[in-house]
């Protein structure tokens, strides 16, 4: 039974974004079969839940899901700023949300409960997926300060056993497939970490265990397997530093995992989507570009290798670019770059196969040197035709050659 659940107003260090989507439908399910969690304790009333905010019933339905962490130091959850709203705005793209209510420090749970908890989550959304219409590879994983440690432990930590398997679901991998980290806390190396977020997870009578701190530092455990990462943070972050990001990005980079990384420059810890502020704000946007390039959207499709050549006003183009824009918009674009009057592009990274519109940008200066000669942008072969330029896109095709007019 779905019902409409309105959360109280939650703070954290920072200012709330405004709300982005009127309140939805969401329904609380227990993370647990009843008797069945591990390292439970019997005084403590509270249960981890999922909240599920699904997306079958959209017409805009993608087939993917995201398992998000909000964070709160392993003391507290920002249920709100760092839950139920960027759920909201997984849902506004057709992404099914579940937002993970797990178990806390300050509620006498520690290491590896809050691990069991998260691996679960996934598995619970990886086992249901038939039914909730979802595409079991295209999971991802997103968590907030300590939230973000919770979903790069995820990330790296997916094989370990952190409970005995109690039913069907555990029989799934708790592998992600991509991970989003904000201004996550990483190390516990004390030189840069968030000690709220260590000695909770830890426990008080653990936070000395400098052994099990290291173990824990997420930047240590990346491996070829860890999912490809996309990472925000903000320089003026003195509540989680950027070296924690920076750390893991680097490790990502070492294992030759892809990654992505956006560090600005202003900005408190524990903002959210802010999308309020016209800077930091477009954070969300460079990650709705990553989840698309990362077939996130839509499911993967063939590519192939493309050359040929390009003139504007019958001279070579001397610099410039292609843009292939796939008909569904939720398949990532492929630029492909012009140079001399020629481009190419391998099948590796090459535009999606199928029926693709054009953008033209370029310029014939560097053959000219008339002051005339600007860079020109176009959407089709000539300046006054408002038909847009397509192409089909099929493994084995001819070079392509397009004849640009400006004027």
């Amino acid at each position: 039974m779905k019902s409409l659940v309105f959360y109280p107003f939650s703070f954290s260090v920072g200012l709330l974004f405004f709300a982005i989507a009127p309140t939805i439908a969401q329904e609380v399910l227990p993370l647990w079969t009843e008797g069945a969690m591990p390292y439970a304790i019997s005084t403590v009333e509270e249960k981890p839940t999922l909240n599920c905010y699904p997306t079958q019933s959209q017409s805009n339905h993608t087939g993917a899901a995201v398992v998000i962490c909000p964070g709160g130091g392993y003391g507290g959850l920002a249920k709100d700023h760092e839950g139920r709203r960027p759920a909201e705005w997984f849902n506004q793209q057709g992404v099914s949300a579940y937002v993970l209510h797990y178990r806390l420090g300050s509620q006498g749970y520690h290491y590896p409960a809050e691990l069991a908890d998260v691996q679960r989550a996934i598995r619970w959304v990886r086992a249901h997926a038939a039914e909730e219409k979802i595409d079991p590879e295209r999971i991802a994983v997103m968590g907030f300060s300590a939230g973000g440690h919770l979903a790069s432990m995820a990330a790296t930590l997916f094989d370990e056993h952190a409970y005995d398997p109690i039913d069907a679901v555990d029989k799934v991998s708790a592998r992600p497939d991509l991970a989003i980290l904000c201004y996550p806390v990483i190390s516990f190396d004390r030189a840069i970490t968030h000690g709220g977020s260590r000695k909770n997870l830890l426990g008080p009578d653990r936070d000395g265990d400098d052994a099990l701190a290291k173990k824990l530092s997420s930047d240590l455990n990346v491996t070829e397997r860890t999912p490809p990462t996309f990472i925000l943070q903000t320089d003026a972050d003195t509540v989680v530093p950027a070296e924690n990001a920076l750390r893991f990005f680097l490790a990502l980079r070492e294992k030759k995992v892809s990654a992505e990384l956006h560090v600005y420059e202003a900005g408190p810890h524990g903002v959210g989507l802010y999308l309020a502020d016209p800077v930091l704000g477009t954070w969300s946007g460079h990650l709705k570009d990553w989840l698309r390039l990362h077939f996130f959207y839509a499911p993967p499709q063939p590519r192939s290798a493309v050359s040929g050549q390009a003139t504007l006003d019958g001279k070579p183009v001397s610099w410039g670019a292609l843009v292939f824009y796939p008909e569904n918009s939720n398949l990532p674009p492929t630029t492909v770059r012009i140079r001399k009057g020629k481009f190419s592009d391998p099948i590796e990274t090459g535009p999606i196969t199928g029926v693709s519109r054009i953008h033209f940008e370029g310029s014939i200066w560097e053959e000219t040197g008339s002051p005339d000669d600007q860079t020109v942008q176009l959407d089709s072969l000539h300046f006054n035709d408002k038909t847009p330029l397509r192409v089909d896109v099929k493994t084995g095709s001819k070079p392509l050659h397009f004849d640009f007019l400006s004027r």
